[in-house]
């Protein structure tokens, strides 16, 4: 565990293993120590990078809410910090799906494989009005809350709860009481939240355009899988895959959050990539 500065911000990151590099990046509101069924199953192959993006986990508070350009230069910067300059293979969860493709377009050179993991999927965003108002509005609310109590009386329970509706079969959330109250107990990681909520159409927004003019790397692998949630959300990640010229997979037994359900399905595409790719 250690903490680096990116735009002047301390991030949280632990770094595992040894082989080559791969990135896991979790979705909002989300920390390092939800991919912990996933690292002991990658660590004996590749040197395994988590972080917490600003507002998450243990990072610093985030100052604005974040961009797709900003999140994928995180990633390098992040990379560049620990002196990892070789290909990484970047995982990203959800929203952090976005961070991810983003990546993968912006730096190419520095991108090994992509898998998405039920990323977030939005085929016609388009950048809100009033973008500085949102913003302001997120970090009031968050002030008002925390001045109130909310984050240290409401936050591990609100977490518990969305991880409880985010896995199949609303299994309990299993990461450890004291983590949960460290990082959710606080007025940073509620805000943190709600600024990357209220940015999130405008990320969305941005990587359409990325699309449009910065095309994924040629011979890069991209693997996404998708939680069998519903028809319809299926199509779409079916459709996103299409899009993309990414392996697709539906994956049994898994809900929102498959890192917690099924492991061992992220792992595999992870290392089925060099595997394709030797």
């Amino acid at each position: 565990m250690t903490f680096v500065r990116i735009g002047g911000i301390p991030h949280h990151v632990v770094v595992e293993g040894s082989g080559p590099v791969c990135v896991l990046s979790a979705g909002l509101a989300l920390s390092w120590f939800d991919w912990d069924p996933v690292v002991p199953l990658l660590a004996p192959h590749r040197t395994v990078v988590r972080f917490d993006r600003p507002g998450h986990g243990l990072s610093g508070p985030a100052a604005v809410t974040p961009s797709a350009t900003g999140e994928a230069h995180r990633i390098a910067g992040l990379l560049d910090a620990l002196g990892l300059d070789g290909p990484a293979t970047v995982v990203g969860h959800s929203i952090a799906g976005f961070h991810a493709e983003a990546f993968a377009r912006l730096h190419p050179r520095r991108t090994a494989g992509i898998v998405l993991v039920d990323t977030s999927v939005e085929e016609q965003a388009r950048v809100p009005a009033a973008p500085a108002v949102r913003a302001a509005t997120a970090r009031a609310l968050a002030a008002v809350l925390s001045a109130a109590g909310a984050a240290a009386a409401l936050g591990p329970a609100a977490r518990r709860a969305a991880v409880r509706l985010s896995r199949a079969g609303c299994a309990p959330d299993p990461a450890p009481a004291a983590l949960v109250r460290r990082c959710y107990a606080t007025s940073r990681v509620l805000r943190g939240a709600l600024l990357e909520n209220a940015g999130y159409r405008a990320v969305a927004a941005e990587l359409l355009a990325l699309r449009a003019h910065h095309r994924l790397p040629a011979g890069v692998p991209v693997t996404l899988l998708a939680a069998p949630e519903s028809r319809r959300w299926t199509s779409r990640q079916r459709a996103l895959a299409e899009r993309l010229g990414a392996r697709f997979e539906a994956v049994p037994g898994a809900g929102h959050l498959m890192m917690l359900d099924r492991p061992d399905a992220v792992a595999g595409a992870v290392l089925a990539q060099r595997a394709a790719g030797a």
